[in-house]
């Protein structure tokens, strides 16, 4: 459904040339979800917006539902649906207004719009928002509404930018099992960015790691998981037996990375289960009383540490790209270079 071969985009900033993307292949199978993660100005949007065809590659090639990148952009904006981060509805309009009209710029007939519309607000259990002005909608409700919106024209490849940022937990659960029905049940191959490692896990069957403008990591989230070796195991004492306590850690078989931090030792081992038993009985031996202990798995975020030396958690959202203007899937305008 996507494949890329060197795909680049370089831009002059204050009279240097930065890469944002430098060069990445990557591909995308028919019926995956695919999720692409990266700290901030780590090249994501950057790569999403090429392949959406808002930006245009300085170097490399591209398929995107079945279109060359270069020389077929109408089509392949004909192909794909897009929901960008900030939405793109007309919040005085009525929800089966947009979409109605969202239908017939990619040529649909006035009635097929209108059936398409309803079958999609129903999937997305926004039927009854139907003569709903956009403006007052919940934040769940006008997300859904922007899926719907990339839907409308039936794409067998649907991008989504940040789908549940500024949600919260419930509308979130809520979105996410929509689009596992994308997949699951009309068979839609979905590629998302997102900057919530717990939405990354639970939804993509693939991720795909990018960190300044290279691909440093690909997988399923388990496979992604296992590349951080043992799990974390965290042990508070009191301050004047760190050392000793760090000390001990280390003659665990096996034991690495081992740090003190505001009173507490942290190291990884194989298997924490197993270590913690043993570091109890040499800590009791040595007569130093715990004040706390944890012991975790490996997680995404223990994932993007070791790869990049920094976390999502660290960096803010991006910003949501600038938006294009809604002209249709008509008109091959190549919008501005934006940085």
């Amino acid at each position: 459904m996507i494949e890329a071969r060197g795909l680049t985009r370089t831009f002059r900033a204050r009279g240097r040339t930065v890469e944002a993307v430098r060069g990445i292949d990557l591909d995308v199978a028919a019926g995956e979800l695919v999720g692409f993660l990266g700290p901030n100005g780590a090249g994501k949007t950057t790569t999403l917006r090429m392949l959406t065809t808002l930006l245009k590659p300085t170097a490399g090639e591209a398929s995107v539902a079945g279109c060359d990148l270069a020389k077929d952009p109408v089509g392949v904006r004909r192909r794909i649906g897009y929901v960008a981060q900030g939405g793109g509805t007309t919040p005085e309009l009525k929800v089966i207004e947009e979409m109605v009209l969202q239908g017939r710029f990619y040529g649909l007939s006035k009635s097929d719009a209108a059936a398409r519309s309803a079958d999609l607000m129903k999937r997305l259990d926004i039927a009854e928002l139907d003569e709903r002005v956009i403006k007052t909608l919940s934040g769940g409700q006008r997300r859904r509404l922007d899926i719907a919106l990339g839907l409308v024209h039936d794409p067998r490849l649907l991008f989504l930018d940040e789908p549940s940022t500024g949600l919260d937990p419930q509308s979130r659960a809520n979105l996410w099992g929509h689009i596992r029905a994308l997949r699951d049940e009309h068979d839609t191959t979905v590629f998302l960015t997102t900057h919530y490692l717990d939405e990354a896990d639970a939804l993509c069957d693939r991720i795909l790691v990018i960190d300044h403008g290279d691909i440093v990591a690909e997988g399923s989230p388990d496979e992604l998981k296992a590349q951080v070796s043992g799990d974390g195991v965290e042990v508070g004492v009191h301050e004047e037996h760190l050392a000793t306590t760090a000390e001990i850690a280390a003659k665990l078989p096996d034991a690495h990375e081992i740090s003190t931090v505001d009173g507490k030792v942290r190291f990884r081992v194989p298997r924490g289960d197993t270590a913690i038993p043993e570091l109890l009985r040499e800590l009791d031996n040595a007569g130093i009383a715990m004040t706390s202990v944890q012991v975790h798995r490996p997680t995404l975020d223990d994932v993007f540490l070791t790869l990049t030396g920094r976390t999502l958690r660290d960096a803010e959202a991006e910003p949501p790209p600038a938006a294009a203007p809604n002209s249709g899937p008509e008109k091959d305008k190549e919008p501005s270079d934006v940085a």
